[in-house]
């Protein structure tokens, strides 16, 4: 897997795409897990801080719900949250919200990343790594190799894959805008799971860069605990 230098490159604008569509069935909750309190604060608020701190300084897209918009607005007066960022209201699905906050992006030579709403560990460190290999090879999918053995069910009969070829994905998932846009011209398929497989299906090679097992995706809800835990860690011993 290739990495990037972390040098700052002279580049056109930045944006970040956060997707907010969860409804929290499994989270067990009334609450959506992106709006669920970590360490005090709503997860979003996390992921949302997390992109505004990159060396980039995207312009902040947070693609929700229009039913939730109003209460998003009310966590962010009890919360002080004064981060900058643009609200779109979301599709029917993740392909659809990811078009909607694409069309709120004029300029054809920017950098995108899509950010899941619920990774709010995200290091400012990926993410600048994400938009520098974006930049000079027009996509960075961050992933990390599996730590588990692996095996394939395929009509009832389970065949051993070898570990060391799988990675798990992440986001953020960063592209060239024209690009990806193009990408999204596709009719909807259900077999698309993000953007990467998007992306893939218009004939682009995707360019895998190092994540983090840290940046965990708050699904369940022990992901809670979990990470309120990394997030406490000294940062030396994040990057797990």
């Amino acid at each position: 897997m290739p990495t990037t230098d972390n040098s700052q490159q002279t580049i056109q604008n930045t944006y970040a795409i956060i997707v907010a569509g969860g409804t929290g069935t499994r989270m067990q909750s009334n609450v959506p897990k992106q709006f669920l309190l970590l360490n005090g604060k709503p997860v979003m608020m996390h992921t949302i801080e997390a992109f505004h701190n990159s060396s980039y300084k995207p312009q902040i897209i947070v693609v929700l719900h229009a039913s939730f918009h109003e209460y998003w607005a009310e966590l962010c007066t009890e919360h002080h949250f004064t981060t900058p960022h643009t609200l779109v209201n979301g599709g029917e699905t993740r392909f659809h919200s990811v078009k909607n906050g694409l069309d709120m992006i004029e300029d054809t030579d920017a950098l995108v990343a899509v950010q899941d709403a619920v990774r709010p560990l995200t290091a400012t460190a990926t993410i600048d790594d994400a938009y520098s290999h974006a930049l000079a090879h027009g996509n960075a999918i961050v992933a990390v190799k599996s730590r588990d053995s692996i095996r394939q069910l395929r009509d009832c009969i389970s065949q051993h894959l070898h570990r060391d070829e799988i990675y798990l994905v992440q986001t953020p998932q960063t592209f060239q805008f024209s690009l990806l846009k193009r990408a999204y011209e596709q009719p909807f398929d259900n077999t698309f799971t993000d953007d990467a497989s998007v992306v893939e299906r218009s004939g682009v090679k995707i360019n895998l860069i190092e994540g983090s097992h840290s940046n965990i995706k708050i699904t369940f809800p022990e992901d809670i605990a979990i990470a309120e835990v990394i997030q406490k860690k000294p940062l030396s011993t994040k990057q797990l």
